[in-house]
């Protein structure tokens, strides 16, 4: 069969699981973070795979509980999930919090982020070292719109477009703000 004809493997979703990461996880880790196609739209250099994927096992602060969970296939780490402070210093923005995630572009459009987002955002709001979190945002590349979709189909809003509001690779790029909030009554059904 060509490549062309191959059918798209399905993932069952019952499989996946968030844990924290560990030193076994490297090689795993090496695969998505040197992947060109996912690496388009993160802060690191598909050539630089190996020190983000040591970066990623090996520096997650121990305060920040959801800092940094491996996502899981089989217990195999095919990408991660992140929630953290927007800003430390503005105790303004202190009820609110920044999701992000990356999944190796073998796993796409398979509803494992939509999955993962969903269960972090449920935890989240329902978490007692969470007791005041109102907000959870995101931000996205416009040209990433799958990652947009994950955010919709997870009960987020479309907020707006931020227009040249970050530099990266060399080029400044729109991204698109999303957000869930705890009193959203769509979120509680949508879980």
């Amino acid at each position: 069969m060509e490549k062309s004809e191959e059918k798209e493997e399905s993932v069952d979703l019952s499989r996946i699981s968030l844990r924290l990461f560990k030193s076994a996880d490297l090689d795993d880790v090496l695969v998505w973070t040197s992947d060109e196609k996912m690496a388009t739209f993160c802060s690191w250099d598909p050539k630089s795979g190996e020190d983000k994927g040591n970066d990623l096992i090996n520096n997650i602060d121990p305060e920040l509980p959801w800092r940094r969970r491996a996502i899981c296939l089989n217990d195999r780490a095919i990408g991660f999930v992140c929630l953290y402070p927007i800003s430390a210093d503005d105790q303004s923005r202190n009820r609110s919090l920044e999701l992000g995630y990356v999944i190796g572009s073998k796993y796409w459009g398979k509803g494992i982020a939509t999955l993962v987002v969903k269960k972090v955002v449920k935890e989240a709001f329902t978490e007692q070292w969470l007791a005041d979190l109102e907000r959870i945002e995101a931000l996205v590349d416009v040209m990433n719109v799958g990652s947009q979709r994950v955010l919709e189909k997870a009960g987020f809003q479309r907020e707006g477009i931020l227009r040249k509001y970050m530099f990266h690779k060399g080029k400044s790029i729109d991204m698109v703000m999303f957000s869930v909030f705890s009193t959203d009554p769509h979120l509680h059904s949508s879980i």
